[in-house]
């Protein structure tokens, strides 16, 4: 069985992958329309260290969500794969954090001249791969994990709402590619495409709390018996305590069969 902590983790790991949300508390200067999330923790940006700490948060949990699962379920195809590809999303949210841009581009032009002049630190330079494999393995563990729960019938949570997210995802990863090319409203996609991440780890936890809670009794143990050693004494029904007169049972089939009265 999961840990009972793992949905919770999950939960947490939804609530922290949204911290972008406090931009408009905390960073209202930055433009949310065409500005990329990852702008939000550029080294120079006020509270930069609030939204990587969320993002590291995130992934961190996400690994220790997907570790208690593999040992507990020992999933096997598409359900591994999914499983494989969210860690995979864990660690990349980590090293998304990590490798954090040193400017906004889409908010200063001066930090925009200094990119294309190739005059950032290296760390800038990789955020650009770090994040996209970030969306990319939140993508497929979507995908896989939809597949999995619909094929198997085994996580109903999952099977109802993972395609609407899927859906979602779909249609903003096709729309990126046009609005790259006129450079609008990428701010907006890309923050559609987070949120629908934090939703899917919210899908997870609710998932996994509903498996604990559908989960079987377990048996007695040696610790539930009394003193002794003796297994638990179990009260016989009150019709199986009854002599049934001229009646015997047969213990080889079962059945019953009339005796001979004396």
């Amino acid at each position: 069985m999961v840990p009972v902590f793992a949905w919770l983790l999950a939960a947490i790991a939804g609530i922290t992958y949204a911290s972008w949300v406090l931009q408009f508390l905390l960073n209202p200067e930055l433009d949310p329309v065409n500005g990329y999330v990852s702008e939000l923790s550029a080294s120079d940006q006020p509270y930069h260290f609030l939204f990587s700490a969320g993002d590291f948060v995130s992934g961190l949990l996400t690994i220790i969500v997907v570790a208690a699962v593999l040992r507990a379920v020992r999933p096997r195809g598409y359900a591994m794969a999914g499983w494989l590809a969210l860690f995979l999303f864990g660690v990349f949210s980590i090293a998304d954090s990590l490798f954090a841009m040193d400017c906004a581009p889409n908010s200063d032009t001066t930090c925009a001249l200094r990119e294309r002049a190739g005059k950032v630190s290296f760390a800038h330079q990789f955020h650009s791969v770090t994040s996209v494999c970030v969306v990319t393995a939140g993508i497929v563990s979507l995908v896989a994990l939809t597949i999995a729960s619909r094929r198997h019938r085994r996580w109903p949570v999952i099977a109802r709402w993972s395609w609407l997210l899927l859906v979602v995802e779909t249609v903003t990863a096709v729309a990126t590619l046009p609005l790259m090319y006129f450079g609008v409203l990428l701010g907006v996609i890309e923050r559609v495409q987070v949120a629908m991440i934090s939703v899917w780890l919210f899908v997870i936890a609710a998932q996994l709390h509903a498996d604990r809670r559908r989960a079987p009794v377990p048996a007695p143990t040696a610790r539930d018996r009394p003193p002794g050693g003796a297994a638990p004494v179990r009260e016989r029904p009150e019709s199986a305590r009854r002599p049934v007169r001229g009646r015997r049972h047969r213990p080889d089939d079962g059945a019953w069969e009339r005796t001979a009265r004396t």
